[in-house]
């Protein structure tokens, strides 16, 4: 198998590091680093490139940060909703840290339809706005819901509509990496994360996130004098 540059690994981990106390290190909250692939198709999905830096998706927070966290996500996700604030919180507070969604509707086909406009309200450039609506939705979606929450997040939905149908195949392509990492990475359901060089699934606290981006902050370093 050849080796690529800054490859991605998909390592089984222990979900009970996530339960652990405050302030603990990656290891113990059941972080694994990236490294060499495992399987042959990690060799397409699992580039630092593709799970970092997807041109097919915006990045928030500082998009010229130094650490990544890249989220796995579903509309309809509860732990994803609950989390959301604390994740944009520390982002903010941060101020050094890019945030990637990665859509990964898992939970039935009205999470697929609202990562669909989701993706889509990018080539307006509303794709933060839409998400941030769509996220606030404390029930069960359904396509008048997730319309009326992107047109009051000032999304143009008649424009989204053209896109949906003018830029399908980009859509499905860029949900279908997102789905085909997360499988790659082992992950097992939403929210599942990618902090800096390290893989969290499970939810996390603002203190561990906090505990994760500054493990993720001395791996970086110690490669770079390594």
């Amino acid at each position: 198998m050849k080796e690529m540059n800054d490859p991605i690994n998909s390592i089984r981990l222990d979900r009970r590091g996530l339960l652990g106390s405050l302030g603990v290190s990656a290891a113990a909250l059941g972080m694994g680093a990236f490294s060499a692939p495992a399987y042959a198709q990690t060799e397409e999905v699992l580039t630092e490139a593709l799970v970092l830096r997807d041109p097919d998706i915006p990045v928030a927070g500082n998009a010229a940060g130094d650490i990544s966290i890249v989220e796995f996500f579903d509309y309809q996700c509860p732990y994803c909703r609950k989390v959301e604030p604390e994740l944009r919180q520390v982002v903010h507070d941060d101020g050094k840290v890019r945030l990637i969604w990665k859509d990964w509707p898992i939970l039935g086909p009205m999470s697929v339809v609202a990562a669909r406009m989701a993706l889509a309200s990018r080539y307006q450039g509303k794709f933060v706005q839409a998400h941030d609506a769509l996220i606030s939705i404390n029930s069960k979606l359904t396509d008048a819901k997730i319309r009326e929450a992107l047109s009051g997040g000032g999304v143009d939905v008649d424009r989204l509509d053209r896109d949906l149908a003018d830029k399908a195949s980009a859509i499905d392509a860029t949900l279908a990496r997102n789905n085909d990492q997360a499988t790659a990475f082992e992950f097992r359901g939403t929210p599942s994360f990618i902090v800096g060089k390290f893989r969290v699934p499970g939810v996390l606290t603002m203190a561990q996130f906090g505990q994760a981006i500054a493990d993720a902050r001395k791996a970086s370093a110690a490669k770079r004098k390594g």
